[in-house]
């Protein structure tokens, strides 16, 4: 009964000290001003992806040849419209909204494989050469060109280029999920509960991931701009949207033709794609040197 008195004792104890982490995480990372920018950047972006019918002015497929490669500012059309007269700003705002979805299908199932290799590889010893050997071959493939032969194998869609983008990200997760289990699993706590008869599935799930998170957010935040870039990059190479869907790298690809006369169908989604990446970035770099417990604030 004694014990049990004194655990329960404690419990607030350990849940204020979590809650003044989260506070001085959270003042951390609002000290970084760029992170802030980048903070502010993603929020309107979803923003922007979650209104977009009420956002857009028109339909973003609609053809209106009359009206084509009309320049920026011009009247029903602040952005332009494309050599088809689609409106170029209900273009950007859907494109947001596909740009978003496939990065966090992307980001989402590569750390769902690179969690579960991760963890896997770094608390069971014989398991750890064999997991390791598999991501260094996926490491032996350029990115890119991972993502490109995975496509041309499934086809050309952009759910195979989520599943190209999550395949490609498996192995860097996989790495820092493992550098984090190595070191903590060789903490005291948990050679208590091995001690205790807790099971390594309980242990792995409950006790090692959890604290091996503030890695694997910054990682997550820094690979959605690499997500949203590769979209990007595939769809621009004719491997991933296909006209006429509003995609921001097929947009370039379109109006790339069109650079002397009509230049705003290329630099509008390239500075969209611009502003998106740099805003992930600098919001990872900002999460990692917050949930940094080296950093002190002054």
């Amino acid at each position: 009964m004694s014990n049990t008195i004194s655990i329960n004792n404690n419990l607030p104890t350990a849940t204020k000290k979590k809650d003044k982490v989260y506070v001085t995480t959270i003042k951390r990372l609002l000290k970084n001003k760029l992170a802030v920018i980048g903070l502010a950047i993603i929020l309107g972006l979803i923003f922007i992806a979650v209104f977009a019918p009420s956002l857009a002015t028109h339909d973003p497929s609609k053809q209106n040849l009359v009206a084509s490669e009309l320049p920026i500012f011009s009247e029903g059309h602040w952005l332009g419209t494309d050599n088809y007269g689609r409106d170029v700003w209900s273009r950007i705002v859907y494109g947001s909204r596909i740009s978003l979805l496939v990065g966090i299908a992307a980001v989402s199932l590569g750390l769902l494989g690179g969690i579960t290799l991760g963890l896997l590889g770094g608390y069971y010893k014989k398991l750890d050469g064999i997991i390791m050997r598999i991501v260094d071959l996926l490491f032996s493939f350029p990115g890119i060109l991972l993502a490109m032969l995975i496509i041309a194998i499934l086809g050309t869609s952009l759910v195979n280029v989520a599943i190209a983008i999550s395949i490609w990200s498996i192995p860097s997760c996989a790495r820092i999920v493992r550098g984090s289990v190595l070191s903590i699993k060789q903490k005291e706590y948990i050679m208590a509960l091995k001690s205790l008869g807790a099971s390594d599935l309980r242990i792995m799930i409950r006790h090692i991931l959890p604290n091996a998170m503030a890695p694997i957010i910054v990682f997550a935040t820094m690979r959605m701009g690499t997500a949203i870039l590769s979209t990007a990059s595939l769809s621009y190479l004719g491997l991933g949207a296909q006209p006429p869907t509003p995609e921001w790298g097929a947009m370039i690809a379109q109006g790339q033709s069109y650079m002397w006369t009509s230049p705003h169908l290329t630099i509008i989604p390239g500075i969209a794609i611009m502003l998106t990446v740099f805003a992930f970035n600098v919001l990872g770099d900002g999460l990692r040197d917050a949930l940094d417990p080296n950093m002190d604030i002054q």
